[in-house]
């Protein structure tokens, strides 16, 4: 299982198909960030659907958008450790 620290918090990451997670998971890959369309490219489902589970996620405080242009990046939030 993987988890991340969202606001001094960790967060199971589940090893289930849901988009939520796949989200999650496609992130870790992609540190740089990734639009919406692309993650919906990857995950081969419609952005539309993709924009529900990433707005549920920015809300839980797990990710995070920039707009660049007129696109929206995605981010995965996450805390350094002090130790690093």
């Amino acid at each position: 299982m993987i988890s991340i620290i969202v606001n001094h918090r960790c967060i199971p990451i589940l090893v289930q198909n849901n988009f939520r997670d796949r989200i999650i998971k496609i992130l870790i890959k992609h540190p740089e960030g990734l639009a919406t369309t692309e993650i919906a490219r990857i995950l081969g489902s419609h952005r539309h659907t993709i924009t529900k589970y990433i707005y549920q996620l920015v809300g839980e405080g797990v990710i995070y958008q920039r707009k660049v242009g007129t696109a929206k990046l995605c981010y995965l939030k996450v805390e350094k450790n002090d130790r690093e």
